[in-house]
């Protein structure tokens, strides 16, 4: 998990429930209409059921999840230290020499493009097929992304359509005045829900997969740099200096402090 994120989670928690009993409302009432909930969860879902695939429908769950989850690869600076030792080993011994090293490789994504490159595969090729990986990796993501955004956009507004429902219902008993405060508050529980479901839960997780796939792919794009340095025989002090244009300032020093203690 990733901490911030959990951070974060609780954040909206505190900020809205217990700003309510600041205000003197009991979060506890939040959850006594149980009808305004089911309208603006039921329906927000089978709204974005409507507007995605099957793939990421099955995948509601494990998508939230995701969006609390670091991202999956390793730091950046801990794949580049290997990049350089594969490079001179390559320079010093000659491509096919890796190739008693690729089982040791944790990286998938590395260990193809290596054995692409050991397999004498042209570098044009190495780096079309390395890329269409990357570009069908961005696709699946951003349709991931885009179901989380949906439901983010839905709810708000079934949240309204909850409000209304429930105003008609209060105004369907104007001969009880004494039911009128309450039916009406009822009826914004609604309005809350949705706006709750959206900004505090659907739209932040479909940022956070944006955020993800983007690092993902940023990190991808430096491997393939890489591979594509050792194929051409570069040497290894330059491959790690292009590698470093891939890292903020704060990795690349302490990047530089592992590879002197080495």
């Amino acid at each position: 998990m990733d901490p911030i994120s959990i951070v974060g989670v609780i954040f909206v928690l505190v900020g809205v429930f217990a700003g309510s009993l600041l205000k003197g409302v009991s979060p506890v009432a939040f959850f006594q209409v149980p009808a305004a909930f089911l309208i603006v969860i039921v329906a927000s879902l089978g709204a974005g059921m409507v507007s995605a695939g099957a793939t990421e429908v099955k995948s509601l769950v494990k998508l939230l999840l995701k969006s609390l989850k670091k991202a999956p690869h390793p730091q950046p600076g801990e794949v580049i230290g290997q990049i350089v030792s594969f490079a001179e080993q390559a320079r010093r011994e000659g491509l096919l020499a890796l190739e008693s090293q690729l089982g040791e490789v944790k990286d998938p994504f590395l260990q193809r493009g290596l054995q692409l490159a050991v397999d004498g595969v042209d570098s044009e090729t190495v780096r079309d097929m390395m890329e269409t990986e990357v570009r069908a990796m961005k696709e699946r993501h951003k349709a991931g992304a885009k179901f989380m955004t949906s439901i983010g956009v839905f709810a708000p507004t079934f949240g309204i359509i909850g409000a209304v429902i429930g105003l008609i219902a209060t105004l369907s008993h104007l001969d009880d005045p004494s039911k009128l405060g309450h039916g009406i508050a009822a009826a914004f529980i609604a309005t809350f829900w949705g706006v709750f479901v959206a900004n505090g839960i659907f739209l932040p997780a479909a940022n956070k997969l944006a955020r993800l796939s983007a690092d993902e792919a940023a990190y991808k794009a430096l491997i393939i740099e890489g591979v594509l340095s050792i194929q051409g025989g570069a040497n290894p002090r330059t491959v790690g200096d292009l590698l470093r244009a891939y890292l903020p300032p704060a990795q690349v020093r302490k990047l530089d402090e592992e590879l002197k203690s080495a």
